[in-house]
């Protein structure tokens, strides 16, 4: 015997309501971990930072974005992985290497690149 389409009780859901679950975490507007904030307090200073770039002072701005990025590699290596929200894309140690590698070296960058004449 197969069942009819009304029988299912899969149809009696409305899928225009949303349940109970995706309204409260559709409510929700703040990072649900410490490392989210954290994430958008680098994001805030990474965009500072390419601000500063555009507006001419590029080794300041530059410095800004590495260090943004090594503190981020701190943040990720100190919290577990349940709290680090966006700052855990990889395993932990690959993503504080690759944050600490690539602010160390924006860093050295601009600090070791010489003055040119315009």
């Amino acid at each position: 015997m197969t069942e009819s389409a009304s029988d299912d009780p899969a149809n009696d859901l409305d899928p225009a309501e949303p349940t109970q679950e995706s309204a409260e975490l559709d409510g929700r507007r703040y990072p649900s971990t410490i490392g989210g904030a954290f994430y958008l307090v680098v994001l805030a200073v990474v965009a500072i930072a390419i601000g500063v770039v555009a507006s001419g002072n590029w080794r300041t701005g530059v410095r800004w974005f590495g260090s943004a990025l090594v503190f981020a590699a701190v943040v990720r290596a100190v919290l577990p992985a349940k709290d680090a929200g966006m700052l855990a894309v990889r395993r932990r140690w690959w993503d504080c290497v690759l944050l600490a590698g690539t602010g160390a070296a924006l860093i050295f960058l601009a600090a070791s690149i010489p003055d040119q004449p315009l």
